[in-house]
């Protein structure tokens, strides 16, 4: 194996060195005497000169100063504006290499947080576009300069975009309609955040013109009709939408006998709730949004699906005294916030006891705690799979899939 060349001294906060993968977060992994270091704006085999920006005992944070060698795998941006944002932080990268990175991060996690060692990399499906393929956004507005698009990095300064490269076309005519709004001054300056959802060739906007509410607009996925507006969580790549759902419903299946029951948390306006009420012949959505559980009731009602009943409320509320009346049910689905599930929330489930889960993450890391938690209740791991819904960007959505233990 060739040696790697000895990290090279320049002065006082510069390093030399080679970038040797990238870890969970997007930054690039290298190494120095005596130091580990997390550089941002990296690509694997990168050689760099870096600037040391933060310490914390051997490990240090740095910025690439001077490129001496891309590595195989990086591509210029162009785009400045976009990427002063931070916002498409693997824009840098070939789009394989971007997946392949992210089946990488989700196996790294798995075995850093959740002490789980898959042995391979898992799959991750890739998104059939890499650029223009985000439905859904959510841009800023400085009402001092007129600006709107997305926070600088590290800062709350808007930076003004004339294109936003990762929407779809209808969304980029609503960026132009609401920066023209802010030229005219027709802004109000108390509205800081813009968001914008399109489905079936319609936009809903908030805020929508003249003080009107949003408009709703429907999207069709996995035969499913879900009406929702800008106010909603909606996924924002909805061309894998109808996979996503597939592999998370992979082993939904109602027993012959018994309870024929699932359980479908944060469920937002039905989009696992849905399907689930065509194989179950009750559903329970829980979900604490007040505004995406009318929608969420009102498609159940209009698909046909009297089983299916959405309870307004916070999960964790919901859970307290669900095992009581629900203990053991068939199947139950997670589609919680990046952030995960809370220990209580947790600690729930396992007291409800369902014989199997679907956690459908988009946070590695949160994932990776929260199955080391069921995992040590007595659940098992029995398959996982990513899908690349946030290309140009470090984050992944992943599917993981658990069943009780026959002993617990």
């Amino acid at each position: 194996m060739p040696r790697r060349p000895a990290p090279a001294r320049l002065d006082p906060g510069i390093i030399e060195t080679t970038i040797e993968r990238i870890v969970p977060g997007g930054d690039g992994l290298a190494h120095a005497p005596n130091r580990t270091i997390f550089v941002a704006g990296a690509a694997p085999g990168d050689r760099v000169r870096v600037r040391l920006t933060r310490n914390r005992g051997p490990v240090a944070w740095a910025d690439i100063v001077d490129l001496v060698e891309p590595g195989p795998d990086r591509i210029d941006h162009t785009d400045q504006a976009l990427a002063s944002t931070g916002i498409a932080d693997f824009a840098h990268l070939r789009y394989p290499a971007q997946v392949a990175v992210k089946a990488g991060m989700i196996r790294d996690s798995l075995r850093r947080i959740g002490g789980i060692d898959l042995g391979d990399d898992p799959e991750v499906v890739a998104s059939p576009e890499a650029w223009g393929y985000r439905t859904r956004a959510e841009w800023r507005h400085d009402p001092v300069s007129g600006a709107v698009g997305y926070f600088k990095a590290g800062t709350t300064t808007v930076v003004d975009l004339e294109r936003d490269p990762l929407v779809v076309p209808e969304l980029q005519d609503a960026l132009e309609q609401f920066r023209q709004r802010a030229f005219e001054g027709r802004l109000p300056d108390d509205v800081l955040e813009l968001r914008a959802a399109a489905a079936g060739g319609e936009v809903s906007l908030d805020p929508e013109r003249a003080g009107a509410a949003p408009r709703t607009i429907v999207a069709d996925v996995a035969g499913e009709r879900l009406r929702h507006d800008a106010r909603c969580f909606f996924q924002a790549n909805t061309s894998l939408l109808d996979q996503l759902v597939e592999e998370a419903l992979r082993h939904a299946e109602a027993p012959e006998s018994g309870e024929s029951l699932a359980i479908d948390l944060y469920c937002g306006v039905g989009l696992f709730t849905l399907p689930l009420g065509r194989r179950f012949r009750r559903v329970i959505g829980v979900e604490a949004d007040q505004h995406a559980a009318n929608f969420a009731q009102h498609n159940a009602l209009e698909a046909g699906l009297p089983g299916v009943r959405i309870a307004p409320q916070p999960v964790e509320e919901w859970l307290a005294g669900a095992y009581r009346s629900y203990g053991k049910p068939p199947f139950l689905l997670v589609d919680p916030p990046r952030s995960g599930l809370d220990r209580a929330v947790t600690q729930r489930i396992t007291r409800l006891r369902p014989t199997r889960i679907a956690y459908v993450s988009c946070d590695p890391g949160t994932l990776s705690r929260d199955l080391r938690m069921l995992i040590e209740s007595g659940y098992e791991l029995t398959g996982i799979r990513g899908f690349d819904l946030f290309p140009q960007t470090h984050h992944v959505e992943t599917v993981a899939h658990l069943r009780r233990g026959t002993n617990t």
